[in-house]
């Protein structure tokens, strides 16, 4: 199986998807745990009005359908978008006196990154929510009976629930890693955009696997889907052992 896949595609190129999946879904991770963090800690140690409909917005989130979050990506960075297209500065009459902003993003990595950002924030931030609130009170009473402070006793729950927070960046990761709808929208199957060359460019194992069956390549898009599925089985692997640990 493998061996009609690197005769087609070649190693390289084989290699480069690979690094397009993970360079892009570590990359939105990394975003979406320092964004989730500074959430879920608002929300796990403040209370104010309308912290309940944030935090059901935050659930709600879990179930973004990424269709949708793909095309608001495609119109927030589409060219009459606020991102892609910039502003203008005019007069009445007159027209366009200036035009500021304006960046080329789509069917590029940092599209993609944007989507899965968006898809992975809620996740990490609910499942690090319940990992704050889930530490014992005792743990609280202890902090403060030893002088701490409010910043010491949020130190002191964080540290307890740290492998709730590498169990929700973990999920994080498997919800972005396996993101197809709107990463396909918003960054295509694009190979290089240097000519003849046969690397991957914004093309990731969930959307390569997509092209492949569609044209027919059974063979080539099982073969990928053997990569994919190895790389979210040792996600998992490594979520168990965090998981045993923090029972421990």
């Amino acid at each position: 199986m493998f061996d009609g896949v690197l005769a087609e595609f070649g190693t390289r190129y084989l290699i480069s998807i690979v690094r397009v999946t993970l360079q892009v879904s570590l990359a939105a991770v990394a975003v979406s745990t320092v964004v989730s963090l500074l959430l879920a800690g608002l929300l796990g140690f403040r209370d104010f009005r309308g912290r309940q409909a944030v935090v059901s917005v935050v659930n709600t989130g879990m179930g973004f359908p990424s269709v949708v979050v793909g095309l608001l990506v495609l119109l927030l960075l589409s060219n009459a978008g606020p991102v892609g297209g910039g502003f203008s500065l005019g007069l009445p009459g007159v027209g366009v006196l200036y035009t500021f902003g304006g960046v080329e993003l789509l069917y590029t990595p940092t599209a993609m990154v944007v989507s899965q950002v968006i898809l992975a924030t809620p996740v990490i931030t609910s499942v690090t929510l319940s990992a704050i609130e889930g530490v014992d009170d005792s743990i609280r009473d202890a902090a403060f009976a030893a002088g701490g402070t409010a910043r010491d006793v949020q130190v002191a729950v964080v540290r307890e629930a740290r492998y709730g927070v590498v169990t929700a960046v973990l999920a994080g990761f498997g919800r972005a890693v396996s993101e197809v709808g709107s990463v396909l929208i918003v960054g295509g199957t694009s190979p290089s955009p240097r000519r003849g060359a046969r690397v991957a460019f914004t093309r990731t194992l969930t959307t390569a696997i997509t092209l492949e069956s569609r044209q027919g390549n059974y063979g080539t898009g099982i073969a990928l889907g053997v990569v994919l599925l190895a790389i979210a089985l040792s996600v998992n692997a490594l979520g168990n052992v965090v998981r045993e640990r923090g029972r421990a």
